[in-house]
């Protein structure tokens, strides 16, 4: 028997398989109408698991078990997905506990930020908010997430990831803790500067204040010089004891703003060795809002710890044409080696793609949090 042959045969297999294929998901369609009617859920975990067992056994060596089992789960899925979008078209997915607003309410607003006058997080405030924003400052993330909890605060702006230095994982733990949520986002130029009191000169410095990842991104203007490195909480406090102290020997790292609100003087401007460093910012309301022209969704979810959960999830964003900007992970607290999935994905909640990718997720991933639209 040739090659041509054995081909001409899988072909006819093949059309075979398309054909019943879609006898089989005009089957799933029918059992959606029947859901709809009944207000059955979509996702039956326990007869999907008696399905696969009972496929597999059918099966006459291991390597098609395996194959069947990976081919069954895929053709699940995909009726999981069917039926999900049918229930969208009749209505009966629920609404989303999110509600659409024209504009944030911004201009009576008080918003917190974290560090102290001068940080790059006031900045960022600033640029998103204008000049004339009421704001107050806390020593920390959780601080910050607590004021908007307890409504001493509206909004609160918190940097979650960096360009060169990554994530913020702190905040990542917290969206998880807190019952908050993001309702936008500002990117912040970042450009590190060397502060010293009126009159100090380069030649005059001894030592150096910053926050760590300030120093680390300074760090090959840094090994020009014999300086002494002295880790701070951030980069505003460093400022703010260079400006108390008024020691010429004594130097910070930090934004040109936090010159102007202390009264130092820019030693040397951009000194991080990263001419593209950015800070992306996000803004944090305790209410579960989105602007009607939100383009981002930000979820987070967690999934069995065994092999292919992740990738059924993800395919949810696939079979919807949704497209995914950024995953991260992060691992869940006393339970080792299980992570919590981040996602960003375009998207908007009012959207029917979005309403059925949600659906999915919620109905078959542990613990699906939305995380805000924005």
């Amino acid at each position: 028997m040739d090659l041509l042959e054995l081909r001409k045969q899988i072909d006819e297999i093949d059309q075979q398989i398309v054909g019943l294929y879609e006898q089989r998901m005009e089957i799933s369609r029918q059992v959606a109408e029947y859901k709809i009617e009944t207000g059955k859920k979509v996702f039956d975990k326990q007869r999907e698991l008696e399905k696969l067992a009972k496929v597999k056994s059918l099966t006459h060596n291991e390597f098609n078990s395996h194959g069947v089992e990976e081919l069954f789960e895929q053709i699940m899925s995909m009726s999981r997905k069917l039926q999900y979008q049918l229930l969208a078209n009749h209505g009966s997915m629920g609404r989303l506990p999110f509600i659409g607003v024209d504009e944030l309410e911004t201009k009576k607003a008080r918003v917190v930020f974290q560090g102290a006058e001068g940080a790059y997080s006031q900045a960022a405030m600033m640029q998103y908010f204008g000049d004339q924003v009421r704001s107050f400052h806390v020593d920390t993330f959780r601080d910050a997430m607590s004021a908007i909890d307890e409504g001493s605060a509206d909004y609160a702006v918190l940097p979650i990831e960096n360009s060169t230095a990554g994530i913020v994982s702190e905040i990542y733990d917290l969206l998880v803790e807190f019952e908050n949520y993001i309702v936008g986002e500002q990117i912040l130029q970042i450009h590190h500067c060397l502060l010293g009191v009126p009159g100090a000169k380069q030649e005059d410095i001894r030592t150096v204040y910053s926050h760590p990842q300030s120093l680390m991104q300074s760090s090959r203007f840094l090994s020009e010089h014999e300086w002494r490195q002295i880790s701070m909480q951030n980069n505003a406090f460093a400022a703010k004891k260079v400006a108390d102290e008024q020691d010429k020997s004594q130097a910070a790292i930090a934004g040109e703003y936090a010159a102007k609100v202390y009264g130092l003087e820019v030693l040397q401007y951009g000194i991080n060795q990263e001419e593209d460093n950015s800070t992306r910012f996000i803004i944090v309301s305790n209410q579960k809002i989105f602007r009607k022209d939100a383009g981002k969704v930000s979820i987070c979810f967690e999934v069995p710890h065994q092999s292919g959960s992740l990738y059924h999830m993800l395919s949810h964003f696939i079979y919807n044409n949704l497209n995914m900007c950024k995953i991260e992970s992060r691992p869940i607290e006393d339970r080792n080696w299980e992570y919590r999935f981040f996602i960003d994905f375009e998207g908007n909640l009012a959207e029917s793609a979005v309403k059925n990718a949600l659906r999915g997720l919620r109905d078959e991933a542990r613990n699906m949090k939305i995380l805000g639209n924005y």
